[in-house]
């Protein structure tokens, strides 16, 4: 939680890439530890609530977080995944909801802003776990390409993200993040007050001058 605060504060950094050094995204609550684990009073809600600030964090992150999820995603891990803003992975990634198999709940809300009504309960009722061509063909994912290229391809989109207005970019984050839970009226009035707020900065008359002098904008980030 604390990297993400972090991130939003600094002002050198345009775009944050999450992924793994090995071979899971993030494989969820560690069932094995948790199977024989016995909890004082009230340590189950702090737990809950550490985890959805964990989800949070991300989400409200100033910084576009693109995941590169180059392997599994299960449970937690893809609400992990589906809390970041941009999603690429590898050809052997998976998402998926176990729990189910294991005596747990959890993960449905963080499913549905990805997948549809059907293919949800699928997950959450079979555990059944999406693999990252099929993830692709659904539009959930960018791109999937083979692990040694989810790096450079995590970085390619990371670079035209942070090509952009810092301005804009934030702004954008912004009001998707606010919108998604708008009905149509009030999501677009809020996107023209957020279109208009950008209007005012020196980055916004530098884009418009740009493209009407037919070259590339200098941002300032004011």
């Amino acid at each position: 939680m604390l990297v993400f605060d972090r991130l939003s504060g600094r002002d050198d950094v345009r775009v944050a890439i999450l992924t793994d050094q090995g071979k899971v995204f993030s494989a969820g609550a560690d069932i094995k530890a948790r199977a024989g684990e016995v909890r004082q009073a009230g340590e189950g809600w702090q737990h809950s609530r550490r985890a959805r600030e964990c989800f949070n964090a991300i989400m409200e992150c100033r910084k576009p977080v693109i995941a590169a999820i180059n392997g599994p995603a299960l449970g937690a891990g893809l609400a992990i995944a589906a809390s970041c803003d941009i999603l690429l992975c590898a050809e052997n990634a998976v998402l998926g909801l176990p729990e189910i198999d294991v005596g747990l709940l959890g993960g449905g809300r963080h499913s549905m802003r990805l997948f549809g009504h059907s293919r949800t309960r699928r997950m959450m009722l079979t555990g059944y776990r999406v693999p990252g061509p099929e993830l692709y063909r659904l539009g959930i994912v960018e791109a999937c390409v083979p692990a040694d290229k989810l790096p450079e391809t995590a970085m390619a989109f990371a670079r035209e993200i942070a090509a952009k207005s810092p301005i804009a970019v934030g702004l954008a984050k912004h009001a998707l993040n606010t919108i998604e839970e708008m009905s149509l009226r009030d999501g677009y009035r809020f996107e023209q007050n957020m279109t208009a707020a950008l209007g005012g900065t020196e980055d916004s008359r530098e884009a418009m001058l740009a493209f009407a002098e037919k070259r590339q904008p200098v941002f300032k980030g004011r």
